[in-house]
């Protein structure tokens, strides 16, 4: 059994609880274009409390959702009783998945590259579940590419990973992606902001390929 205690945030999970369901109103289209197209076996990473699971579309045969923090992972568990296709919710994090090699068709990742420890760690992990061929679906906020904007990001960067749950905001997460031998096909970058009075941040949001 995994020791998931460096991964629980007790206070940020309730507020991003919190928050996160505030926010769905703007970002639900958003998830229901992430999961667009996807079939077969599913493991998502970091699933929080479970918002993307309404937008899995009938052809995927099973959901793995992990997740390390006890309080999202129980919430993502009460989410599973509405979603439309089989969700299965674990613990675990996603610098080491319980499971064997190319034993997914589709990894998604949304809003978690931003607060793993090391990216890298985490993609050649993902990289070793995912059969040939299968996607790496992602959606994430990045570096802005304003000079202005992204100086600011590294400049707050060491008190908002503490406030946040480890959250970087300032990380070029497209580069990382491809540094860890995932092809990405497509992908789109754009400003969001969840809801009124939060941020406004650069995001991505596309896919890329195993091709190894």
């Amino acid at each position: 059994m995994q020791d998931l205690s460096k991964y629980q945030h007790p206070r940020f999970a309730r507020m991003y609880e919190r928050m996160s369901v505030q926010a769905d109103g703007s970002t639900a289209e958003l998830r229901g274009r992430l999961l667009a197209g996807l079939s077969g076996r599913v493991v998502e990473v970091g699933a929080g409390n479970g918002l993307n699971f309404p937008h899995y579309p009938a052809a995927v045969t099973e959901v793995v959702a992990v997740e390390p923090d006890h309080l999202l992972r129980a919430a993502a568990e009460r989410a599973t009783a509405t979603a439309p296709v089989r969700v299965v919710v674990v613990p675990g994090h996603a610098d080491s998945l319980p499971y064997e090699e190319d034993a997914f068709d589709a990894v998604v990742m949304s809003l978690v590259l931003c607060s793993v420890p090391d990216q890298q760690v985490t993609l050649m992990e993902a990289r070793r579940v995912l059969r040939p061929g299968g996607e790496l679906r992602f959606f994430e906020h990045v570096r802005s590419p304003s000079p202005v904007r992204g100086s600011l990001q590294d400049l707050i960067t060491p008190l908002w990973r503490r406030l946040a749950g480890g959250c970087h905001p300032n990380r070029e997460t497209a580069t990382a992606i491809g540094a860890g031998g995932l092809v990405i096909e497509e992908h789109e970058r754009f400003i969001h902001q969840p809801m009124g009075g939060s941020p406004r941040l650069t995001h991505i949001l596309g896919r890329a390929r195993n091709v190894a």
